[in-house]
């Protein structure tokens, strides 16, 4: 479908040579959200209260860099004979949130053993506050105008599109063709995925399980939402990276909760009591 519309600018702020752009800003909001989020919950369980801000020194900008560097990995011919900087250039979006878990987690799994806090419930705690800071990170794509799916029909347009608030149809008219806002599908799954986890964590599920319902409920979604855009990274042929993860990643969180159920390995409860 053809349209016209003038984008919004990714520039949030101009300052002389100083450039800060809404994509930054608007993963910045997510991540101190999410950090206040995880430091009241680790207060009410009983974790120091500066327990979540060491972790995200640490964890944010390893997840920044391994985000990126997934990234660049599997655009390894885009960027191979660029400048460094290319590399770098995170402002102009290019990071791959797959890449952030993986740094993230491996950080929280050292950081857990350093300060001897339980691992599981470190990540159970953080689970909301991370699939929160996802859902308002893809309006840091919707800025950019990246992350989109495929050119939409005059039919879905009109049946769906057209009730959309206009300040997203517009910055959708991308060089005079209106894409599928895949950024607004992810963003609302993730919405709703942070408030099934907060409800799951109500019930007092077995240690781990709110976090492993993360991986379960995001990767699920993605999957899908993976499919219909037209941006995504490739593994091999037409196999779509972020796709094949999510199947991993579901199989494994599946499994993790039947085994460690089975092995007494969640012999406690969310909030901390031992399992009778």
């Amino acid at each position: 479908m053809t349209c016209s519309a003038e984008p919004l600018s990714r520039i949030f702020l101009q300052l002389g040579p100083l450039t800060i752009y809404w994509y930054g800003v608007i993963i910045a909001t997510g991540a101190f959200l999410g950090l206040w989020l995880a430091t009241r919950e680790s207060e009410r369980l009983g974790l120091k209260k500066d327990t979540f801000v060491d972790l995200v020194v640490f964890a944010i900008p390893i997840a920044i860099l391994s985000a990126r560097i997934y990234y660049v990995a599997f655009e390894w011919e885009r960027y191979k004979n660029g400048s460094f900087i290319d590399m770098i250039a995170i402002w102009e979006g290019g990071i791959a949130i797959h890449g952030a878990i993986i740094g993230a987690v491996l950080t929280a799994l050292v950081f857990a053993r350093v300060r001897k806090v339980p691992f599981w419930k470190l990540v159970d705690i953080a689970a909301p506050s991370i699939i929160l800071g996802q859902a308002i990170g893809r309006w840091g794509n919707f800025m950019n105008q990246e992350a989109h799916g495929g050119p939409v029909t005059e039919t879905f347009y009109n049946n769906f599109m057209q009730y959309l608030p206009s300040f997203i149809t517009n910055q959708m008219c991308i060089d005079g063709v209106m894409y599928h806002p895949t950024f607004l599908y992810e963003s609302v799954w993730n919405i709703l995925g942070f408030a099934f986890l907060l409800l799951l964590r109500r019930y007092n599920p077995r240690r781990g399980e709110v976090f492993l319902s993360y991986v379960i409920w995001y990767s699920f979604g993605r999957y899908f939402i993976e499919g219909m855009r037209t941006d995504s990274l490739y593994i091999i042929g037409n196999l779509r990276t972020a796709q094949v993860i999510s199947i991993v990643l579901i199989a494994w969180a599946v499994g993790m909760i039947i085994y460690r159920r089975y092995k007494n390995r969640a012999d406690r409860y969310y909030n901390g009591k031992k399992v009778e």
